[in-house]
């Protein structure tokens, strides 16, 4: 029988997905798990009457591949990645290539991408994101790595990959060492803040506006027909009109407790690290914490009664307020994640192309929506754009949304509606667009308690100064650094 493309290790829903796209596309590939009933079962399911072969040990499916051998990891990640990665090395050959596609942390994909390389062995870290459906019909794929794998690999990610209108494959070469992964990690970020703000949006409506879930699916529907039009705006929608076997919203009997895998904690992190504002991502995940809490909230609710009151005014003016307060809300969490990805690239020489990256989640991935072709010609216009939204075009859009943005910010605080991402949104944008803040007050204090100096804005920017406000301190300045 005739060696096969490639091998993928891992067959949960992901993973065999994934093996039945590439069988689609005309790649015959060998199937491994751990568990090896499940390669069985596969086979013997939904593999039946396919090209597709199985293998029941790591020196079986090794044995079944060409040469160079490519091996795919769809498993969990942290150490099972690297607990696969230690018993294929010793039977494959210098010039092997192995692709992690799960969620790994993007320095541990950095560490391994070295490590293998001293042994000959190419390593790619390829994020993937769709889901069950995005793997089964064409996910986006984000590979970074060793290089030297991508012409390889090139035709097999390339063809499973989801594709724009124009047939461009969402799929392309991100960078060197944990490039990918990280690009993919702030993918998930910013995917974490959609979802918050659609949630806030759908809040408001049922709180503040007193719309039945029927009402809300037609808005939601109306919505996608606009520059929000989004997968993700298209399955609310959906999720909303969809009834329990008693005809209810099947919505309002899920518990309100929201689960999270990481990704976007990492990204949060990272942004920290980084000294990135990403202030609306990091308030997403602080509000699935808040949620988990559900406990507590239960009893603190009846401590903190909110106005029963609904919000005042025509309710079709405050749909479409509410409709572009969303829309900017979400550039603002796209313009974040684009200056961390930025910053990232800059730090470690990864030359990342950002409008090439946004083509990369215009089909297939979770947060494909329409604007991505805009946030293109942003980069293309100015490929050293700091900020996406100085870019003309969603400039405008959020000066013409500003006002109903605060408008509808406004409203839910008054009537105790928590908008935490809309809210942080809309912080962020004023502060970045602030050519004054009261940091001075706060430069000064950290000078009058910890001597840790001032810039003068009557002196050259790097000149530091230290007072003795008191008179009875030293003259002794702390070092100064910028973290």
């Amino acid at each position: 029988m005739p060696k096969a493309d490639i091998g993928v290790i891992g067959l949960a829903v992901m993973g065999q997905n994934l093996i039945l796209n590439m069988n689609d596309h005309g790649y015959h590939v060998v199937a491994y798990n751990r568990t090896t009933a499940k390669v069985d079962e596969f086979l013997q399911g939904a593999a039946k009457g396919t090209n597709i072969s199985g293998a029941h040990s790591i020196p079986e499916l090794v044995e079944k591949l060409k040469s160079p051998r490519i091996i795919m990891l769809m498993v969990r990640a942290g150490d099972v990645v690297d607990q696969f990665i230690d018993q294929l090395v010793p039977h494959l050959a210098p010039g092997d290539i192995i692709i992690d596609g799960g969620n790994s942390h993007y320095p541990d994909t950095t560490r391994r991408v070295h490590a293998l390389r001293d042994k000959g062995i190419r390593y790619v870290g390829a994020g993937v994101s769709g889901g069950e459906e995005g793997a089964r019909h064409g996910p986006s794929i984000m590979p970074g790595g060793d290089i030297e794998a991508w012409p390889h690999i090139k035709p097999i990610l390339q063809a499973i990959a989801a594709k724009t209108p124009d047939g461009e494959p969402c799929c392309d070469w991100v960078g060197a060492d944990g490039a990918g992964h990280f690009v993919k990690m702030v993918h998930n970020g910013i995917e974490y803040g959609d979802m918050q703000l659609i949630c806030e949006a759908y809040h408001i409506m049922k709180d503040g506006f007193g719309l039945d879930h029927d009402a809300m699916h037609r808005v939601f529907s109306q919505w996608n027909k606009t520059e929000l039009d989004s997968y993700l705006i298209q399955i609310t929608a959906a999720i909303l009109a969809y009834k329990d076997t008693d005809g209810s919203p099947l919505v309002e009997h899920i518990l309100d407790t929201a689960g999270q895998k990481g990704t976007g904690k990492w990204t949060a992190i990272n942004a920290l690290d980084y000294g990135i504002p990403l202030t609306l991502i990091s308030e997403a995940v602080y509000a699935r914490t808040i949620s988990a809490a559900k406990d507590a909230r239960v009893a603190n609710a009846a401590h903190f009664p909110r106005p029963a009151t609904r919000i005042d005014g025509d309710t079709a003016t405050w749909i479409e307020a509410l409709r572009k307060a969303l829309l900017a809300a979400k550039i603002i969490s796209y313009a974040q994640g684009f200056m961390l990805i930025r910053e990232a690239s800059e730090q470690h020489g990864w030359h990342i192309n950002y409008g090439a990256t946004a083509m990369l989640w215009r089909e297939g991935c979770i947060i494909r929506s329409r604007f991505l072709g805009d946030i293109r010609d942003a980069y293309a216009q100015d490929p050293d754009l700091n900020f996406l939204g100085a870019a003309p075009y969603f400039r405008h859009i959020l000066q013409q949304n500003l006002a109903d943005w605060r408008q509808v910010v406004a409203a839910a605080i008054r009537h105790g509606i928590p908008v935490p991402c809309m809210a942080s949104a809309l912080t962020f944008l004023d502060g970045y667009t602030s050519a004054q803040l009261p940091a001075n007050l706060l430069q000064a204090q950290r000078d009058y308690f910890g001597a840790h100096t001032y810039e003068r804005t009557d002196q050259p920017r790097g000149k530091y100064h230290h007072t003795n406000w008191t008179g009875t301190g030293g003259d002794t300045a702390s070092t100064t650094y910028d973290a």
